[in-house]
């Protein structure tokens, strides 16, 4: 666990991609290869099962911690951070523990079969022998919140560097559903062979944004000038639906998210095209709810995603079938190499010879001459039910990540309202100690009713400006939320509003963020509840 956490610590202190390499780099190279595993693991979002609720683990804190109850409460809402709260509270130890980090995760993963005494004991008496950093790390993997600020790539990279493996085979074979306990480090750097894992998705190939501002949105003109020649490029309708890879291997079939969930059982009504495709293909697209041949809102989807069991009301609500638009795997043989037109060509051979076309559907390719033209049929996207329009080069390869050059995404402007924020709470991480979080509200009558919540939008130092107005302008204290003295206006994008009944306002927005600080309106010139209502209607 010293690694590991020294690991984490020393990632956390730099900002410097070749030092982070270099970090990795000397824990791949001084760690048990089962340690190796657990860290790839926990930096790809495998993290051990929680197997003792919050409210024990805060109880026995506190006990542990020597101190009033109140005194931990606000000292947590100043850190910003139950682990980190946990770990600067209990009393410093002398004595130190060499298990491993595979070691410490074993415990975690055989309390499921403990009594709540004996939990509460091996707890105390693990905190007793780690350090306050070892004990930070431990109880981000024993709350489930363990979170780094590292891409995979650069993971990857230093794997790569250590193994003389090149990255994008490594970004494949750490793909899927493994797991350390039943995935060993031989095996991922030994020779593989499709056959060593036929449920293994590719890794995704994500487009690049074509840049807009809150002000201005990029014209034909400039995306001329970015992208050259219209006649090289294709362009199909971005969808706002469930990013997925659908595999047939071995005469059996797999659904997996692009945040690698393996999601086949949630969607049945996929399964008799995909049993009747070729064994050894593999095709990505994107799910969505459709009824009577039209994607229906995301929100639609939405009321299916995370049940447990699909009842037969939720199948009949919400219908869903995909949009495919690639296929990277035919006749057992990776063709990501091939040309996009290549591909396409492949894959309309597959469809047109599908017995289940409302389900197996294709990315329509928008006929367009030019950028001019194209532009004009991008305004019809929320008509389609669409986010704007994806554009690829008809030359290129399906590669890993997100890449300039390629695969672009140019997006219709998001709505937008002007807001007044009235809530704010701290952030987490290196923000524990700033407002970072914020709750907007627009005029009904001559109220403010709170509509939606965003974190995202400001520059570090818009962020400093606004934190030190809060602090300077509280108006009341509710635990962790500060209401805030109502003045400061922005201006809130989403992509989409529904009705909600869980919403004071009777709406809920798709993807709210901040695009600018509204530094030239007063709070009366906000919008209304009104105005909001209006976009439903539309």
């Amino acid at each position: 666990m010293k690694a590991f956490a020294q690991l984490f610590l020393s990632l956390d202190e730099t900002n410097k991609t070749n030092e982070k390499v270099k970090v990795l780099k000397n824990y791949f190279a001084t760690v048990p290869d089962t340690d190796k595993m657990h860290m790839l693991a926990l930096f790809t979002g495998r993290r051990p099962k929680r197997q003792i609720n919050a409210t024990l683990i805060r109880h026995w804190a506190v006990e542990a911690s020597n101190i009033p109850a109140w005194l931990f409460e606000e000292s947590y809402h100043v850190v910003g951070d139950l682990a980190e709260t946990m770990s600067l509270l209990m009393p410093e130890t002398e004595s130190s523990s060499s298990k491993t980090l595979t070691e410490w995760i074993a415990e975690i993963n055989a309390l499921a079969d403990k009594t709540e005494a004996e939990k509460k004991d091996w707890l105390l008496q693990s905190w007793a022998m780690l350090d306050s950093q070892e004990r930070f790390v431990f109880n981000k993997l024993l709350t489930g919140s363990f979170r780094i600020g590292v891409s995979q790539n650069l993971v990857v990279k230093a794997l790569a560097d250590v193994t003389g493996i090149e990255a994008p085979a490594l970004t494949h074979r750490i793909m899927g559903k493994w797991m350390p306990e039943n995935y060993t480090f031989d095996q991922l750097v030994q020779v593989q062979t499709a056959s060593d894992d036929i449920s293994r998705p590719y890794p995704f190939f994500l487009a690049y944004p074509i840049q807009e501002t809150s002000e201005r949105q990029k014209s034909a003109a400039d995306v001329a000038a970015a992208l050259g020649d219209a006649e090289q490029w294709q362009a199909e309708w971005k969808w706002d639906g469930i990013r997925a890879q659908m595999i047939k291997r071995g005469g059996e079939i797999f659904i997996w998210s692009r945040g690698e969930d393996l999601a086949t059982e949630k969607f049945p009504e996929l399964h008799p095209f995909l049993q009747a495709l070729p064994d050894g293909t593999v095709l990505d697209g994107e799910i969505l709810s459709f009824r009577d041949g039209k994607p229906l809102p995301f929100n639609v989807l939405q009321t299916r995603i995370g049940r447990k069991n699909l009842s037969k009301k939720i199948l009949t609500d919400s219908p869903v079938a995909t949009i495919v638009y690639d296929c990277l795997e035919y006749e057992g043989e990776d063709i990501r190499s091939r040309t996009q037109a290549e591909r396409q060509s492949l894959l309309e051979g597959l469809q047109s010879n599908s017995a289940y076309p409302e389900v197996f559907r294709l990315s329509t390719l928008i006929d367009f001459n030019s950028w001019e033209e194209l532009e004009s049929i991008r305004e019809q996207s929320r008509a389609m039910i669409a986010e704007g329009i994806m554009l690829k080069r008809k030359s290129a390869t399906y590669q890993v990540g997100r890449r300039r050059g390629d695969w672009w995404k140019w997006k219709i402007a998001p709505l937008s309202v002007d807001a007044v924020m009235i809530y704010a709470q701290k952030g987490h991480g290196r923000r524990a100690d700033l407002y970072t979080d914020y709750t907007f509200a627009v005029w009904d009558g001559d109220k403010l009713v709170p509509f939606a919540k965003a974190y995202s939008g400001l520059t570090d130092a818009e962020i400093n400006k606004v934190d030190y107005f809060i602090k300077r302008n509280t108006l009341e204290k509710f635990g962790p939320v500060r209401t805030v003295k109502p003045e400061l206006v922005f201006e809130i994008g989403f992509e989409g509003i529904n009705k909600s009944t869980r919403h004071k306002s009777g709406i809920a927005l798709r993807f709210p963020r901040i695009l600018r600080w509204r530094h030239d309106k007063p709070k009366e010139e906000a919008d209304t509840l009104e105005s909001l209502t209006a976009f439903l209607e539309e």
